[in-house]
């Protein structure tokens, strides 16, 4: 009855759409950096920011803050001065502003007309509302970890979303480009859908390549999967 998405690598490319974005701020602002490596840096932040939220050693901050502060060390590291205030926010939002993969909203036009869709993102409600408009996201609803205060692969986090949208577990599948996300959807009763994304991470991505299980449906992109599950 409905499907729920992670964002970030499954539906957008976010690396290709920041690094994009840096490369103009570094053509209008004459900067020249290795704007690969700044994004690379910049995105795994996230990863351990979240582990000490979850361990109790920060308190709870979302993605949008812990990238902003990500941001200003990276600017000193990287000997990145005068930009603005302004300008910096205006940089922490390209974060908002991902471009799909080619696939993508058409996918998910096609899978909307059969199922209700929702984000079940990492990503902030505001961030992953904004990216919808930038991209022409079809969801139906905007659910976050933000709303739970948790982050996957917490339960609170899944169990929460079907709560919310008042089905059972089985009814609802959880799509993804990670295994992890899907392992722990599955281990709460939700259905799952995966399709490989092997340029998200990078020209060196070594993980999520496939399936690492025997999953419900796997598909080769957005599209596919909307065939599969006959729309």
């Amino acid at each position: 009855k409905a499907l729920t998405f992670d964002v970030f690598g499954t539906v957008v490319d976010f690396r290709g759409s920041i690094i994009r974005q840096c490369e103009e701020l570094g053509h209008a602002k004459g900067i020249k950096i290795d704007w690969p490596a700044f994004h690379d840096e910049w995105y795994i932040a996230y990863r351990p920011a979240i582990t000490r939220i979850k361990n109790g050693e920060a308190p709870w901050a979302n993605v949008g803050a812990i990238y902003r502060r990500r941001l200003e060390e990276l600017l000193e590291k990287f000997s990145i001065a005068g930009l603005t205030d302004k300008e910096k926010e205006h940089l922490n939002h390209a974060w908002c502003r991902l471009d799909p993969w080619p696939d993508s909203v058409a996918g998910l036009t096609r899978l909307k007309k059969k199922y209700i869709l929702s984000t079940l993102s990492n990503g902030d409600v505001g961030m992953l509302t904004r990216m919808a408009k930038y991209g022409g996201l079809p969801w139906d609803c905007v659910l976050s970890s933000e709303i739970f205060r948790r982050y996957k692969p917490a339960p609170e986090v899944y169990l929460g979303a079907i709560g919310l949208l008042s089905l059972m577990p089985h009814e609802v599948m959880m799509v993804a480009s990670h295994n992890y996300d899907l392992r722990a959807a599955r281990s709460h009763g939700m259905k799952t859908g995966f399709f490989a994304r092997t340029a998200q991470y990078g020209p060196d991505q070594d993980i999520d390549i496939e399936a690492e299980e025997d999953l419900d449906v796997i598909a080769d992109n957005l599209e596919d999967l909307a065939e599969k599950l006959e729309t």
